[in-house]
């Protein structure tokens, strides 16, 4: 029986260059992805008579739960590096339930 090869001596450097590279994407996915989520909670309407506000809220929150799935998706390719694990899917996850929480109980009325 041999023993286990050590993870990071078969991927030397250029594994850690692949995570370093990896976290910095979805980091930026997810600013760009909460970005879009927190102009969803931002638009409210003036009055009765604005719905443009309303429609504008509910691409903007649809557009973020794409956005969710999108980096949700590419995040599971990094669960195997390393040190993100499974904590690279909790932020999508909880951007999603907040696209989720805009788009029903939370969108805006007018």
């Amino acid at each position: 029986m041999g023993a286990v090869p050590d993870r990071t001596v078969r991927h030397g450097r250029s594994g850690w260059l692949r995570t370093v590279v990896g976290a910095l994407l979805l980091g930026a996915c997810h600013l760009i992805t909460g970005y879009t989520m927190l102009t969803a909670y931002l638009v409210e309407p003036d009055g009765p008579w604005d719905h443009q506000a309303v429609t504008n809220a509910q691409i903007a929150a649809g557009t973020a739960l794409a956005l969710c799935a999108v980096v949700a998706l590419a995040g599971w390719l990094y669960v195997r590096t390393p040190w993100l694990r499974v904590w690279a899917l909790v932020p999508p996850a909880t951007l999603a339930v907040a696209a989720l929480l805009r788009l029903t109980v939370l969108a805006p009325a007018l």
